[in-house]
């Protein structure tokens, strides 16, 4: 170990396992020390960040030796963007350490008895599988270092040379809200996506138009939003700054003229100091204004600021898994709780009785709405508002209380009021569908009071990156 003040190098540490959220592991000295930028087997230095009592965090700053399961990063990018963090892993190798957090979270947290993990359900498909991405633009862009020591090279020189190039697209870099990494080719969704936002960053700069400054507020170009569906339909909403009708009109024309295939165009204006879109309202430029994707038989329309599973054709496979352990007859009434814009519960439908969702954003429902009419399904109905407080007598009076309920929460899990209501409820089947095996662990302990957990299935949605998603079925006790 050698040490300068607070800057603690540990050397020559073999990392020995995975941890969580991406991270590795080795022991040191008795103390658990978790290690960013690197897999198991590597030998790496680690500077830490953090030197507790019983454990540290640090990050690899020389690989010593390389673990025999890495590969070769197939972006140029890797490393830099902070996405995908996972590519020097062969697929096979993520699988099974998503298999293991999994597994761990499980046991560690969960505390009740478990049935054997199935096989961990991976993709098929494992590049250009997102039907999502939102690119930034900025006046900052992110320099290499070799390119900023040519920078320095020319600055000494006194020549003058732009190292922003006035302006970039691409993704913010990790740890720095104000810059953008200028990507060339992301592999996380097919083209033309690559091609459209290039083509925005290049028209820019040729006309001078201002990129977003986020640390001033201000400036034009600034993000974007691609969807597109397996159906052949592709989105594209672009965020500008502030209105400017004829330089919209223009920029909007020339990605039309150059990419015909975009089958619905429109613009969002945000005069806000965040990016969120919630509150804005997307205007309709060209086509119809949403996209439809097809998982099945089934139909979805998705608009621009709709939530829908980010890998569609993985989606389908956990959607078939979640369909399974509903274990349905045509007899059930199924309550789809967090149900979003309805698809998981559209999905299960044909197999029941009735589906009743609910959600507490209200312009999803009434995007649930719309697909269940676009389904032609008249046994769905979907409430805007919190389960809490929607569910009581007199809602199980009116649509009939539920045999099978379906739970698919954000990242935080359920609140322990829900949880709390589901034993009160006490459907006798619940599917559990999570994107966070830790937060799942927690609330199958305090549901473990009525239910036993009978099924789980991890589900890969994002190769190449850290998360995964887990079904579990539970059974209510005698």
């Amino acid at each position: 170990m050698r040490s300068k003040k607070k800057n603690v190098i540990l050397e020559d540490i073999l990392i020995e396992d995975y941890a969580a959220e991406g991270r590795s592991l080795s022991r040191v000295d008795g103390k658990v020390v978790f290690i960013e930028n690197a897999v198991p087997g590597d030998v790496a230095d680690i500077q830490l960040t953090k030197n507790k009592k019983d454990w540290a965090e640090g990050k690899a700053v020389k690989i010593k030796s390389y673990s025999a399961d890495r590969v070769a990063p197939f972006c140029e990018h890797f490393g830099v963007c902070g996405g995908c963090q996972w590519q020097m892993l062969p697929y096979e190798r993520q699988l099974f350490y998503k298999q293991k957090q999994v597994s761990d979270n499980l046991e560690r947290i969960a505390k009740v008895p478990l049935p054997p993990l199935m096989p961990i359900a991976g993709c098929s498909v494992t590049r250009g599988y997102r039907n999502k991405m939102e690119y930034t633009f900025a006046t900052k862009r992110y320099v290499p270092d070799e390119e900023f020591r040519e920078w320095r090279r020319q600055q000494a020189l006194g020549n003058d040379y732009d190292v922003n190039k006035g302006g970039a697209g691409g993704f913010h870099v990790k740890g720095m809200f104000d810059k953008v990494v200028e990507i060339n080719t992301c592999h996380l969704q097919e083209e033309p996506t690559n091609k459209i936002r290039n083509t925005i960053t290049d028209y820019a700069r040729e006309k001078g138009l201002p990129f977003y400054d986020i640390k001033q507020h201000t400036g034009w170009i600034r993000t974007m939003q691609v969807r597109m569906a397996t159906t052949g339909e592709l989105m594209v909403n672009l965020v500008l700054g502030y209105e400017d009708a004829d330089e919209r009109k223009a920029l909007l024309d020339h990605l039309l003229a150059k990419f015909p295939e975009i089958t619905t165009l429109l613009y969002t204006i945000n005069t806000k100091r965040n990016d969120s879109l919630f509150d804005l309202y997307p205007e309709v430029y060209h086509g119809k204004g949403y996209i439809v994707e097809q998982l099945e038989d089934f139909r979805f329309k998705i608009g621009p600021k709709s939530f829908f599973q980010t890998n569609s054709r993985q989606a389908e496979k956990l959607y078939q898994v979640t369909r399974e352990f509903a274990e349905l007859d045509g007899s059930q009434v199924v309550y789809d709780l967090y149900c979003g814009t309805g698809s998981i519960g559209i999905f299960v439908s044909k197999a029941a009785k009735k589906i009743v969702g609910v959600e507490v954003v209200a312009e999803a429902i009434e995007d649930a709405k719309e697909n269940a009419e676009m389904n032609g399904l008249s046994h769905a109905s979907f409430f805007a508002g919190d389960v809490i407080d929607i569910c009581d007598d007199a809602f199980f009076a009116a649509h009939g209380r539920p045999d099978v309920v379906i739970t698919d929460p954000p990242r935080a899990g359920m609140h322990e009021k829900l949880v709390n209501k589901l034993l009160e409820i006490a459907a006798p089947t619940v599917v559990y569908v999570s994107c966070n095996p830790a937060t799942q662990a927690r609330d199958l302990q305090l549901l473990g009071e009525k239910y036993t957990v009978e099924k789980i299935q991890p589900v890969d949605m994002f190769p190449h990156t850290l998360h995964i998603e887990n079904v579990v079925q539970l059974k209510l006790k005698p």
